[in-house]
């Protein structure tokens, strides 16, 4: 007779389930990404039980049997998580959070927790890392609790879906899925094969008695979720938590969601009695802006349908050895690689013996090409050690040809900048001709390459 296989390897990736390990996973061809586990035979959990039946009974529909209720959306308390999710949180919906540990991801669940409750909902929150006594202490520092929320420590996955079943809550907050486990699965809690199964258990109890439940997950060294990649897949919804421990502001960023947009992004402050939101970001963004001091200039960029407002900032040194070094710390390292040698081609700039160093102050990390004609002028007003006009804002794309090209929204990002006491602003020329309003109270420059946006401002 076959003997019978101990160990299975996995995917941490993609899932992939082989009987032997493999340097390359073929399904998804990442490298050294397969795991060993024991293989235990899963036995399929009532939920899953209850879902097939229910897929049974299933009867097809047309798309206008469908109705939509604006109730279906459930709104948490804080402005700036409701515009990540997509204007509330969805009914039925699984919704994982993700960030580095002590990040405020516990404090800021606990809080929607909170607010929910508050307003009439029933809630339970289920911790596997904190005992009851951890979670009050937790709970008198960030206000008062009332309503309908109920505590739970627990890690059995059935006790958990027992408990579901018997309060039918509104709202569930499981903290943290690396900590649950399934009996019939023989393999440690935090394996890849308990992460996938106990979230297919809390997908299905979503799904099929209509409950919110938001999941959280830790990272990796790599700021990954840990744990297999198709629990990423799984989930409605993918939510993390960025920002340094020893700072005050976090930013709640939303890289997947099927009920919104996912370019939104809400700021917090870590404050002693919990997280607050920030109204306006921009405005702590440009705090503490030094005067007169040359290589500091103003962007303004777009985060889904909000305009930020960020000082960009660069240092231009001679290099005192044979090769130049390019440091970029918030923005991409080989945009500022390229924006220099458009300025060594185009504008004539003997760039290759400096030493660039080019920082978005606040800690964001911006992608947007909108930022390019910012970080182009910060660094020529470093390398003339020359300030700009502190009431100056810019933003526009350039190209390999030294040409400044159209960004969306301009007409917001002037309006964004006007409201803050901006009073000129460095445009590319194709916006300023499309603008349809006439704006007051700031000036507005045009320009079509490089060349034009440094003589406008140096």
């Amino acid at each position: 007779m076959a003997k019978a296989r101990a160990t299975v390897f996995f995917c941490k990736e993609c899932g992939y389930e082989s009987s032997k390990w493999m340097g390359q996973c073929p399904g998804c061809r990442q490298w050294n990404t397969m795991v060993e586990e024991p293989a235990g035979k899963v036995l399929p959990s009532s939920a899953a039980k209850a879902g097939r039946g229910d897929r049974n009974r299933a009867k097809p529909v047309l798309l206008s049997e469908i109705s939509l209720d604006e109730q279906d959306r459930m709104k948490t308390g804080f402005d700036e998580l409701d515009r990540v999710l997509g204007s509330g949180v969805v009914a039925g919906s699984l919704i994982l959070v993700g960030g580095d540990p002590g990040i405020g991801k516990s404090t800021l669940l606990l809080q929607v927790c909170r607010n929910l409750a508050a307003d009439g909902k029933q809630v339970l929150y289920i911790s596997g890392e904190e005992s009851l006594k951890q979670i009050k202490l937790r709970a008198n520092r960030i206000g008062t609790v009332c309503g309908e929320l109920r505590f739970l420590c627990e890690t059995n996955v059935e006790s958990i879906q027992e408990a579901i079943q018997e309060r039918k809550p509104q709202v569930v907050v499981i903290d943290s899925i690396q900590t649950m486990f399934r009996e019939d699965i023989s393999s440690a809690p935090g394996s890849v094969s308990q992460v996938r199964e106990s979230t297919n258990v809390l997908m299905q109890l979503a799904k099929g008695l209509g409950i919110a439940i938001f999941i959280v997950g830790h990272v990796t060294k790599e700021g990954v979720v840990a744990g297999p990649r198709v629990l990423e897949h799984m989930v409605d919804t993918v939510l993390y938590f960025e920002g340094e421990r020893t700072a005050a502001y976090r930013i709640l960023r939303g890289v997947k969601n099927r009920f919104g947009s996912t370019n939104e992004i809400g700021v917090f402050e870590m404050l002693e009695e919990g997280l607050s939101e920030v109204k306006n970001p921009s405005e702590f963004l440009l705090s503490g802006r030094p005067e007169d001091a040359s290589g500091a200039v103003v962007a303004c960029l777009m985060e889904g349908t909000r305009s930020i407002l960020l000082e960009v900032q660069a240092l231009v040194t001679e290099s005192n050895f044979g090769m130049a070094r390019r440091t970029a710390a918030g923005a991409d390292y080989n945009r500022v690689n390229l924006l220099m040698a458009v300025l060594e081609k185009r504008c004539r700039y003997d760039l290759g013996r400096f030493d660039a160093y080019v920082n978005v102050a606040g800690g964001l990390k911006m992608s947007e090409p909108a930022m390019d004609l910012a970080i182009i002028l910060a660094i020529i007003s470093s390398y003339k050690d020359k300030p700009i006009d502190p009431s100056t804002v810019i933003f526009g794309e350039v190209g390999l040809a030294g040409e400044v090209r159209a960004v969306s929204m301009a007409e917001q990002r002037v309006h964004e900048a006007r409201k803050l006491g901006f009073t000129t602003c460095i445009l590319p020329r194709l916006c300023l001709e499309k603008m349809k309003q006439k704006t007051e109270g700031i000036r507005l420059i045009g320009v079509s390459n490089v060349k034009e946006a440094i003589g406008a401002v140096l």
